[in-house]
């Protein structure tokens, strides 16, 4: 593996982004117009410091169909200036050229500053991009063999954020989200949380901003057996042999929610392997939380285990055995605390009856795209409706933000400034709850870590340390001022190897798949996506033989002899072409392809989706259901299934195509119409993938069988064309 440097990782992690363009989605055209497109723009380094000479790098691309001489444009603020450029404007962009530029920015002093990239030619539509930085304010460069001591500020009350330990060095597809957000990018930048060093750095900014513990997401991978866990080595690697691991606490939170997975099989499970593995791994090491001696622990969906336990009786008397043994280990007792982020009286009252000590909320959901405003007061109604409730003692939780793993319903953020206001207001609420609560000497912040899902207050690019600044100014005021370091400043990082080698990987793919491809003849009228998987039997990529370098990244898939040269296996695999404009038609539709299986009784499997979770109101799908081809443009959630009149004919090649024409849908077997349904209304755009061989990247709902020569036309072609398509190759084995 070569090494690889900040600047080119910089370009690897964008890249995966390469077809979320900047320039949003064209309406109705499959084939954009000529223009000048952004798919990139953004500094180098994870965060930034003024006085310090920062990289700036963009990727743009000329979209058309003819060479452009591009200008192009950086325009800066005052107080920022341009130190220089690796390239001379104008830029000569052959059709379909992508090119990266560069730039040396440095700014004067701290603060947020917007900057403008503009790119123009004559006859083009212009390019435009925008990009905030937060300059960190200025620090001296040095190079110290580790990390500063911590240096603790100290508050009156207890303080701690969930941890969200996913960000392990072989799951890279756990940035996804981040990838479409780099507003999100850690200071760490992605970095793989089994590196005691990022534990180090995690524990220093924790503590030296008022926060004293750590709730880490503790999974179980199975149950009823010896203790396994997923995610642990954020704990165990990291955490256990960091050198700063007795400067601040930690405790774990159950993720008690994956049904026969997570939990327990019985009670025996419970107090013979659960119990025993938490006591000695975790509940006796000096650094886990006690309060009045006693060890904490965080359950999440408690509740869980009415049914694993047989009955609500047996919820609470197992908790009280647990209690039990922690005393019998010399543990003083066990304060238990379940997971609720609701007002509901009988939810509260369940949790009371199963014997549990508190009530906290991993998050607050606040529903309709709430402004910061609205999202602290909801969250303040919640805490205080709680509280009027009565039924059992709550520590309070305040959250930062919100968006879901893929952007899919509610979506806020709450700034740093506006965070030190529902902070204030979190801390006069617990300052007036009874002595003798918990929740009386304990805050949690929602969340550390969440990048992908969207609530994080960890230094990151967006805001540096706005929200710990926040922590610290409302819960330690009289700390004095503090210098917050990053890696960078004293030559220390990065950390985030693994990730380079198949961020590099996924890089050349991308470029595999922007390989400019045909086949046969010219192409028909308005076919703008045409994969034939013609390529090599075990090749990456599957190229995109309309010529409109849409490639797909072929995962866990193979070719076989197909219609014609070749066809993809269907057999978990899949072929995904990255999000595209262009495949977001809105007013006409035909896709149309040819498969063969030898499997009967198919029943929700699909080999053209583009309608996934989160956006199951959008997009297009072809595939099976009940055995009979199936295609849906939905208009509301999974709605407008078009079956056909036939079912699928099994051990022969079968031609399949549904067309749209902005008022009806249409379904074709073999050339023949075999359904019809009224739909009028626009396709509505689809963020996801375009996903061929499966529903999505490994899932159940996958054909099973061949899949070959998939076509997608920005119109839907008439009855004589479907034909002429069908009897191509008609009569093959």
């Amino acid at each position: 593996m070569r090494n690889m440097d900040v600047r080119e990782l910089g370009r690897c992690l964008v890249s995966l982004l390469f077809v979320c363009f900047l320039n949003g989605v064209p309406a109705g055209a499959a084939e954009p117009s000529p223009e000048l497109r952004i798919r990139r723009f953004l500094p180098e380094p994870p965060v930034c410091r003024a006085g310090r000479p920062v990289s700036l790098n963009a990727t743009v691309e000329n979209a058309g169909k003819r060479s452009a001489t591009v200008q192009v444009d950086l325009l800066v603020p005052q107080g920022i200036r341009i130190v220089g450029a690796d390239f001379t404007s104008p830029v000569l962009l052959p059709a379909g050229a992508v090119r990266d530029l560069r730039w040396t920015v440095e700014a004067e002093a701290a603060g947020a500053a917007e900057l403008q990239l503009r790119l123009a030619a004559t006859g083009f539509a212009p390019g435009t991009a925008s990009l905030r930085i937060v300059f960190l304010p200025p620090v001296e460069m040095r190079k110290l063999p580790y990390i500063p001591e911590p240096e603790p500020a100290k508050t009156q009350v207890l303080i701690g954020a969930h941890h969200c330990p996913l960000w392990e060095a072989d799951k890279p597809d756990m940035w996804a989200n981040v990838l479409k957000h780099p507003e999100r990018t850690p200071a760490l930048g992605f970095y793989c949380q089994e590196n005691p060093e990022v534990s180090d750095w995690e524990t220093k900014w924790a503590v030296e901003h008022g926060v004293s513990f750590f709730i880490y997401c503790w999974y179980r991978s199975s149950q009823g057996g010896p203790v396994t866990t997923r995610f642990s080595s954020a704990i165990h690697d990291a955490l256990f042999k960091s050198r700063f691991f007795d400067r601040m606490k930690f405790t774990i939170m159950w993720e008690n929610q994956s049904r026969g997975r997570a939990g327990v099989a019985d009670e025996a499970d419970l107090m013979k392997n659960l119990l025993p593995f938490w006591i000695e791994n975790y509940f006796r090491h000096p650094s886990y939380l006690r309060v009045d001696g006693r060890p904490v622990l965080f359950i999440y969906r408690p509740e869980f285990l009415v049914q694993d336990l047989g009955g609500e009786a047996n919820v609470r008397a197992a908790f009280d055995k647990m209690r039990v043994a922690c005393r019998d280990a010399g543990l003083g007792g066990l304060h238990l605390l379940g997971e609720y982020r609701g007002t509901d009286a009988r939810h509260l009252n369940l949790l009371k009856r199963l014997g549990l000590d508190c009530s906290f909320a991993y998050c607050w959901h606040v529903p309709n795209n709430p402004t910061p405003e609205q999202a602290i007061r909801a969250q303040m109604e919640y805490i205080e409706k709680t509280q009027q409730l009565n039924i059992l003692p709550q520590v309070v939780t305040v959250s930062q933000a919100w968006s879901g793993w893929r952007d899919e319903g509610t979506i806020w953020k709450i700034p740093p400034a506006d965070y030190e206001t529902l902070l204030r207001k979190a801390k006069e609420f617990i300052a007036g709850l009874p002595a003798e609560q918990l929740g009386s000497r304990m805050l949690l912040l929602d969340n550390w870590n969440e990048w992908g899902e969207g609530h994080y207050i960890a230094p990151y690019r967006e805001y540096g340390f706005g929200y710990l600044d926040a922590v610290r100014k409302v819960f330690a005021p009289s700390s004095g001022p503090h210098l917050d370091l990053i890696p960078e400043d004293i030559g220390l990082g990065p950390y985030d190897g693994p990730m380079r080698a198949q961020l590099d990987a996924r890089e050349e793919r991308r470029r595999l798949c922007e390989a400019y491809a045909t086949k046969g003849a010219a192409p028909q009228p308005g076919l703008f996506g045409w994969w034939a998987f013609d390529e090599d039997k075990d090749a990456p990529v599957a190229l995109d033989y309309s010529g409109n370098r849409m490639g797909a990244d072929v995962c866990a898939a193979t070719r076989a002899p197909g219609i014609d040269a070749s066809a993809l296996v269907c057999t978990g695999g899949c072929a995904s072409v990255p999000p595209n404009p262009a495949l977001c038609v809105t007013s006409a539709l035909t896709v149309a392809c040819w498969i063969k299986t030898d499997i009967v009784g198919q029943k929700n499997q699909w080999f053209v989706n583009r309608v996934l979770p989160g956006g199951t109101d959008s997009g297009f799908r072809l595939g099976v259901l009940d055995d009979h081809p199936c295609f849906e443009i939905p208009v509301t959630s999974f709605s407008h299934h078009l079956r056909a009149d036939v079912p699928l004919t099994t051990n022969r090649w079968t031609h399949v195509a549904g067309t749209f024409d902005g008022q009806t849908m249409r379904i074709y077997v073999d050339g023949a119409e075999r359904g019809a349904m009224a739909r009028p209304g626009p396709i509505k755009a689809s963020r996801f993938p375009l996903c061929l061989g499966n529903y999505e990247r490994g899932h159940a709902a996958h054909f099973t069988g061949l899949l070959d020569e998939v076509k997608i036309y920005d119109r839907a072609l008439p009855p004589a064309e479907i034909r002429r398509e069908a009897e191509a190759y008609a009569n093959r084995p």
